[in-house]
């Protein structure tokens, strides 16, 4: 099956208040934490969250959306990854304060 990529913003369309948006919502900040923690991806539903399905995909959008996630398919999967590249590049040392802050 072929890979696609979700519609998500370019590098140099990524504007520091919708990351910041994004990145204000508890449910949210334990996607991007979970992200983090595995550079490769993670497939969608294997993120624990306190939400439904609906919830999920939602918060999802959201992020990539605002470019702080990509988001491609794999057959049926939906994997996930976090563009902290791209992050780091725009808005250095951003993530990695959000990151180390205390849950």
């Amino acid at each position: 099956m072929a890979t696609k990529v979700l519609p998500q913003p370019e590098r140099d369309e990524i504007r520091v208040d919708a990351v910041l948006q994004a990145l204000g919502e508890p449910v949210r900040l334990t996607i991007v934490r979970a992200l983090a923690e595995n550079p490769a991806g993670v497939c969608c539903g294997d993120i624990e969250l306190p939400v439904t399905a609906s919830t999920r995909a939602h918060h999802l959008k959201t992020l990539r959306e605002a470019g702080v996630l990509s988001t491609h398919t794999d057959g049926t999967r939906r994997i996930s990854i976090l563009r902290r590249e791209d992050l780091d590049a725009l808005y250095p040392g951003l993530l990695t304060g959000i990151l180390s802050a205390k849950q």
